[in-house]
């Protein structure tokens, strides 16, 4: 599957859902984004049971400061509607691949149980 722009509105409903979101935030003129573009369209061609987005940060201004996006690119990654991991930079081809590993790997039972947890332990305490 190719990479897939979106926008603002469509945001909540391509992270949402069973699978791997994976979302890259990205500029025309961020020289960065420019040359990790073909790195994770070719990601995208290898795995085509993952959705791979991409947001124009100069067209979703108001989307990209909901989300706090201050440096770009930066990825962000779903799996089963959890954000798991958010970081600004360019990866290189060896080390997206390894990321997409690891998210595949995750024990979502585990983690959502952990979340659980902490957010039960947070309204506990206030």
């Amino acid at each position: 599957m190719a990479t897939k722009n979106i926008t603002g509105p469509e945001f909540k409903d391509t992270i949402h859902g069973d699978g791997i979101t994976l979302v890259d935030f990205w500029a025309s003129w961020c020289g960065p984004c420019m040359r990790f573009g073909p790195i994770y369209e070719k990601a995208s061609e290898a795995n085509p049971d993952i959705t791979f987005a991409k947001v124009d940060t100069e067209a979703e201004h108001d989307l990209a400061g909901a989300l706090g996006i201050s440096s770009i690119p930066t990825l962000m990654v779903f799996r089963d509607n959890v954000l798991v991991y958010r970081e600004a930079g360019a990866l290189p081809a060896p080390a997206l691949d390894s990321l997409i590993t690891q998210v595949r790997e995750l024990d979502m039972e585990a983690l959502k149980a952990k979340i659980a947890e902490e957010e039960a332990a947070s309204g506990a305490q206030a």
